[in-house]
């Protein structure tokens, strides 16, 4: 497989500004980037992002991932990032068919900093099929629920960001992201699979956001059966969960979460705490 040519056009995730606490005192403080980045596809103008600029070129094409603007990455040639014109040019190798009636139509999702979910996305999702034969071993869970917690390096610095991992069933986080929408920082996961030909079909993604209907959409594009958040989730995120077969965790922090979906995918491994009588 042939990479596109990518720019490498990372902005700082953090910037130190002057802030005053409650006695008066300056205080030099993080806070976390933030940048339009308009999206060009073949010269045609596709959206603009809010984003952290901490990785655009893969941000870009998983974009173009989830929202079915592109069917493979060997269909792009180059991604190229210009922050002097906040924009980014992708060029492909071949135009994609019925685009304009792609772009005709357009929902405004509930993701933080709006996020956007083109054409005919729900009716595609009845031809996607998850695998059955995969477990996730709830000790392996809290392992990943550990680890993610000393990854969110942002959050820590700065607050104002959403941090998504995908990880293996063992607990290992292969790649982990943060940007100020959660829909950023899934598309921009989504962009590295692409590039790195990594299967998500025995793997496990997690956020920090609560699990929306577009999370649930762009999981279950990227094949991954196992979504996990901190936070809660939509009564429509849950439908959807329930109708491709996503196993769909929720409220999951330290030792806890609540399974709404699939959970017949789950092994429950740690000792249970006794009843008190």
């Amino acid at each position: 497989m042939a990479r596109p040519e990518l720019t490498d056009a990372a902005r700082p995730a953090t910037f130190e500004v002057e802030a005053y606490n409650e006695r008066g005192e300056m205080v030099p403080t993080a806070i976390a980037g933030e940048h339009p980045l308009t999206l060009y596809l073949d010269k045609r103008e596709i959206v603009t992002l809010m984003t952290l600029g901490h990785a655009p070129e893969a941000l870009a094409l998983g974009y173009l991932r989830n929202q079915r603007l592109a069917d493979s990455i060997d269909d792009i040639a180059a991604v190229q990032v210009d922050w002097e014109t906040e924009s980014v040019a992708i060029v492909t190798k071949k135009k994609k068919r019925n685009l304009s009636e792609k772009l005709r139509k357009r929902t405004v999702t509930s993701g933080c900093g709006q996020g956007t979910v083109y054409g005919d996305l729900m009716e595609e999702i009845d031809s996607v099929k998850l695998r059955n034969d995969v477990t996730l071993a709830d000790a392996d869970l809290f392992v990943l629920l550990e680890k993610v917690r000393r990854h969110e390096t942002i959050y820590k610095q700065a607050g104002a960001v959403h941090g998504c991992a995908l990880a293996t069933t063992a607990g290992e986080i292969l790649m982990f992201v943060e940007d100020v929408g959660r829909h950023n920082a899934v598309d921009a996961i989504a962009g590295f699979m692409w590039l790195d030909a990594i299967d998500g079909s025995d793997k496990v993604f997690y956020t920090t956001g609560r699990l929306t209907s577009e999370m649930v959409i762009k999981c279950a594009q990227m094949r991954v059966p196992f979504l996990v958040s901190r936070s809660g989730l939509t009564h429509m995120g849950h439908q959807i969960a329930k109708k491709v077969g996503i196993t769909m965790l929720g409220r999951a922090s330290g030792r806890h979460y609540l399974a709404f979906t699939g959970k017949e995918r789950l092994v429950r491994t740690s000792p249970q705490p006794t009843a008190v009588a």
